[in-house]
Order: structure tokens, then sequence, then C-alpha cells
């Protein structure tokens, strides 16, 4: 009979399960322990080890290499997929030539006459953007 072996540790049982997954696609059964115990008592989660993802003594080897080449393909796959069709802005960020950006919610003007008037502030629109891609910080 073969033992279960830890080959990894999470803090989050999505990332527990889409690894689960993963190894299920690729024909291995694979385990999660402790998850139970950490969804109806999270503080108890370093008591015992935290998620666990176990795999049968046979597959360790083969399960690791799955997961190191899924985690390499996901980073290749955030490179790549850096643009985007018919963006809502038509320029790019300008440290990484990404158009996938957004606008900076919270108002960097200062406040219109109506604040005085009215008693409430007027929003001033943001021209601080930032890239999804890179995380740069720009204004336009």
């Amino acid at each position: 009979m073969s033992k279960l072996i830890r080959i990894k540790y999470y803090e989050s049982s999505i990332e527990a399960n889409r690894d689960k997954q993963i190894l299920l696609e690729n024909g291995i059964e694979s385990f999660i322990a402790n998850e139970q115990t950490i969804q109806s008592d999270w503080l108890l989660s370093q008591a015992i080890g935290g998620l666990q993802l176990q795999v049968f003594e046979e597959n360790v080897e083969k399960a690791k290499e799955i997961l190191q080449n899924f985690e390499e393909n996901e980073e290749v796959a955030l490179e790549v997929e850096h643009t985007i069709e018919n963006p809502e802005y038509d320029f790019t960020c300008p440290k990484c030539g990404s158009n996938h950006i957004y606008q900076y919610e919270k108002p960097d003007g200062i406040f219109g006459v109506s604040w005085l008037l009215l008693g409430f502030p007027v929003k001033v629109p943001s021209s601080k953007y930032i890239c999804y891609y890179c995380g740069n910080e720009f204004k336009h």
C-alpha cells in the first residue's frame, strides 16, 4: 500500500483545489489534507500545518513536474496577453506598452464651487491611470 506524501502547502483552498484539478486532468489522483477542518475554523490552520496537497508516493515527481510546468506556462500566458482588443482607452502604458489599463477611481483634483454652495463635493475626474499588466501608475 502506497503512502501519501505532501508535495505543496497552501493558504487558500482555491489554489489547492486548482492544483488538485490540474493533477486530476493529468491522470494523478491527489488529496487536500485539513481542508474541512480549516474551513470550519481557520484559526487552526497554523496548528495543523495548513492545507496540504498530497499524492501517492509513486506519483510525487510527476506531480511536482506537472505543477511546475503549469506555473511556468501561466507566467508566459500573462506576458503574451497584455493587450486587449477594442480597449476603452486609445493609449498605452509608457512602461510596458500594454493597452490593458484603467483609470484611477479617486479624484485627484480640487473640490468644485458647488461644495461651498451646496455642502457636498463634486467628483473631479482623475487623469491618473494604472496598468493591469505591470502595475505602472502614470498620468495621461
